[in-house]
């Protein structure tokens, strides 16, 4: 069964994170640079947070809050949901679901980010996968092989 290793594995670990001690600002232009909505907070490389676009709405703009004098560490999510880098698509979409979020951090069995899965990358995985089963399905019912 295919998990979020897979999908690490296909578009690469290496995923952007940013410090407590930034601004919301900073966190903003990284995001739009990189047209991203979420970066994990990392404390000596270990996730403290994650900050979000809904961050910046709910705590930032709906606060009046200057984002270039709002530190990540008072505006971002300290109540993370995390995912293993072992779990199935289909359990890393349930969590997502039943938590609402739209980004997982995926940590490695000692509890270090290795990654990030957003909606968007699940909903890819499965449509491409689905795809390519419908293709398989389609030639087996025409006799080819």
């Amino acid at each position: 069964m295919a998990g979020v290793k897979d999908i690490l594995v296909e578009k690469g670990s290496h995923f952007l994170s940013i410090g407590e001690d930034a601004t919301a600002l900073d966190a903003a232009l990284l995001m739009n640079e990189h047209k991203i909505g979420a970066l994990p907070v990392l404390r000596d490389g270990k996730l403290v947070g994650m900050f979000t676009e809904r961050d910046i709405l709910q705590r930032i703009v709906a606060g009046r809050k200057d984002p270039a004098k709002s530190y990540i560490r008072d505006v971002m999510t300290s109540d993370i949901t995390l995912c293993s880098v072992h779990a199935t698509i289909d359990e890393a979409r349930e969590l997502m679901r039943g938590k609402r979020v739209r980004h997982l951090p995926i940590l490695d069995d000692d509890d270090t980010p290795v990654g990030m899965v957003s909606i968007g990358d699940l909903n890819a995985w499965m449509l491409a996968h689905e795809k390519k089963t419908v293709v398989a399905l389609q030639a087996y019912l025409n006799g080819e092989s």
